[in-house]
C-alpha cells in the first residue's frame, strides 16, 4: 500500500525512487568512462550516497542532470586516481626481480619505513586511520567510510590532507624511493 499522493516522501524513499529510475542508465553511463562493470557500480553507488547526503530541495528539480553530473565527476575522479597509480612495466618488473635484496638494501628500506611511521604518528588520528586503511589494508573510500563513520567525502579530504602533511614532514625523495626501491 503506497503513501497518499499529498504525503511527501522521506529522504530514503526519495533516494529509493531515484535509484529505481536512474541506476541502470547511470551504470551504463559510468561504464563509458571506466570500462569495468564493478567500478561503474562503485561510481554509481557513490553518486547515490551523495544524493542521500544532499538537501533534497536543492536537487529535486534537476535530479537527472544532478545525478549524471555527479556520476561523471566521480568516474573522472576514478580515472585520475588510476592515472596517478603507475603500473610497473615488464622491463621495470624484471629489473626489480633480478635485484638481490642484500643486508644493506634491507637496512635502508627498514630505515625509510621507520621514518614514514614516525611521521605518520604526527598526523591527526583521522588522517592516520584513513591512510592506514587505504594503503595498508587497500580499502576503498566507501569501506573506510563504513568502518570509521566518516562520510566518503571526509575520507577523501582526510586522506588528501594527511598525505600532504606527510610529504611536508618527510625528505622530498623518501616516498619516491620507497616505491621504487622496495627490497624483493
Amino acid at each position: 500500500m503506497g503513501k497518499p499522493q499529498d504525503t511527501p516522501l522521506s529522504q530514503e524513499e526519495f533516494v529509493e525512487h531515484a535509484l529505481a529510475e536512474f541506476e541502470r542508465p547511470l551504470v551504463a553511463y559510468a561504464m563509458g568512462f571506466v570500462h569495468d562493470l564493478e567500478r561503474a557500480r562503485d561510481v554509481v553507488q557513490d553518486t547515490f550516497i551523495r544524493l542521500y547526503q544532499q538537501d533534497r530541495s536543492k536537487v529535486e528539480r534537476s535530479l537527472k542532470a544532478w545525478l549524471f553530473t555527479v556520476c561523471r565527476n566521480r568516474a573522472l575522479d576514478v580515472l585520475r586516481k588510476e592515472k596517478r597509480m603507475v603500473e610497473l612495466s615488464d622491463e621495470r618488473l624484471a629489473g626489480l626481480e633480478s635485484e638481490a635484496a642484500g643486508p644493506g638494501v634491507r637496512a635502508d628500506w627498514d630505515e625509510r619505513v621507520g621514518q614514514v611511521m614516525k611521521a605518520l604518528e604526527r598526523l591527526s588520528e583521522n588522517q592516520r586511520e584513513v591512510i592506514r586503511l587505504k594503503f595498508q589494508q587497500g580499502l576503498s573510500y566507501k569501506e573506510i567510510s563504513a568502518l570509521t563513520g566518516l562520510t566518503t567525502g571526509n575520507v577523501g579530504f582526510q586522506l588528501h590532507a594527511g598525505l600532504k602533511r606527510l610529504r611536508s614532514l618527510l625528505p622530498p625523495d623518501l616516498l619516491d624511493n620507497l616505491n621504487s626501491n622496495r627490497p624483493t
